[in-house]
């Protein structure tokens, strides 16, 4: 496995009603995951959110999936059903293979 920059992206639906709740399990959650350098969580629309997480590889993402489910445990009644067979969650990740934009 090499060691290039990663990424993960999960995207969410939240319940009506339940943004903040959501927005709020998240701020106080403490990831501490090895490897995560950094988060963000992007709305992109009035009840869906996608979680776009940095890491130092891929392995690390690896390492660390029973940790995220465990933090999704603690905000999963904020969720919907996102349809299509999905469940809860549409999560994807991988490696970096280009980087665009400024240096």
């Amino acid at each position: 496995m090499s060691s290039a920059i990663a990424f993960n992206i999960v995207r969410f639906r939240v319940k009506p009603g339940r943004q903040q709740a959501f927005l709020d399990a998240h701020r106080r959650a403490d990831p501490g995951f090895i490897g995560f350098r950094r988060g963000s969580m992007v709305q992109t629309g009035e009840r869906d959110f996608c979680l776009v997480g940095e890491w130092d590889s891929f392995a690390s993402i690896a390492a660390a999936r029973p940790q995220m489910i465990a933090m999704l445990d603690s905000f999963r009644a904020e969720l919907e059903d996102l349809g299509n067979g999905l469940g809860l969650t549409d999560p994807v990740s991988g490696e970096v293979v280009m980087e665009l934009g400024k240096a």
